[in-house]
């Protein structure tokens, strides 16, 4: 009880009912105790929020919040359901197993359902910014949806994220990275939107899968050529870009955890300069 009390996080969890994915959501909040400035607030969207005590996200604001690191940011993490591999995915098409095919509908879901709802339960909170952060395919939904909504959303953090997602088996003689990564399409056609900032992780030991055989596995390959991609639309790498490798990093919420507290410090960091951040949003694990 005395640990509860000397938090300064506030836990709550709600079930919603969403006519687009015909299901119940769970949401689990995770609000600051001192806000300041009630005008002045951080909404961060999660993925995968059934994972969040395990990978201790309470713990980890708790530990921000009592070093005066980061700014107050409200917390929703959205529990996923059944469907998670038919939910999360890319909107504007599934992979080439059918899978994401509910993607469009879970983006419904979350800007025509869920945040309308988060503004009415805090409705005397103004968020004058919203990020999205996810997992593995969580990642790749947040990415999705971030991408797709920059007039609603300024910042993603994507985790290890399942990049790799495509239009045609890589075993397929005509498959070709260049086309059928199904995210970096989307960018290659997309343009540049000022603000909009991107956070991302791979672990060396994600994955053993080296599809071009050139050395480097997939999950670091498919996200180097994501953030080229976005370089080439203007995205400058170590100001509206970070990235990380953890040498020793797996695709576990272990690795996600020691990642985290970076992600809210590259986000929200207390008593920042900008030049600083820009440094360290270039630094590179080796």
């Amino acid at each position: 009880m005395q640990a509860a009390d000397l938090s300064a996080v506030l836990s709550e969890n709600t079930t919603i009912h969403s006519r687009y994915l015909h299901r119940n959501v769970k949401i689990d909040f995770y609000i600051p105790k001192n806000i300041v400035d009630r005008t002045q607030l951080t909404l961060l969207l999660i993925n995968d929020g059934q994972n969040m005590n395990e990978l201790g996200l309470r713990k980890i604001l708790d530990n921000l919040y009592f070093q005066n690191q980061i700014i107050p940011i409200l917390c929703a993490a959205i529990h996923a359901g059944q469907e998670r591999k038919i939910e999360y995915g890319t909107a504007i098409r599934a992979d080439y197993l059918g899978r994401g095919s509910k993607a469009g509908l879970y983006t419904k879901f979350v800007r025509e359902e869920l945040v309308p709802f988060i503004q009415r339960k805090f409705h005397h909170l103004i968020f004058t910014e919203k990020a999205f952060a996810g997992f593995s395919l969580g990642g790749l939904m947040a990415l999705d949806i971030v991408w797709n909504c920059p007039d609603e959303f300024n910042k993603v953090g994507i985790f290890s994220g399942s990049l790799w997602w495509r239009s045609l088996d890589h075993t397929d003689d005509k498959y070709e990275d260049e086309f059928h990564r199904i995210m970096h399409q989307q960018i290659k056609r997309g343009q540049y939107h000022p603000g909009l900032r991107f956070f991302l992780t791979t672990g060396s030991l994600d994955e053993t899968h080296d599809r071009n055989e050139n050395g480097v596995i997939d999950s670091i390959d498919d996200t180097l050529a994501l953030i080229e991609d976005l370089e080439s639309l203007g995205y400058k790498n170590g100001k509206d870009i970070y990235y990380k490798n953890y040498e020793d990093g797996r695709h576990d919420i272990a690795t996600w955890a020691r990642a985290m507290p970076e992600f809210l410090k590259w986000g929200w960091s207390k008593g920042t300069s900008s030049e600083e951040k820009d440094v360290r949003g270039s630094m590179l694990d080796a």
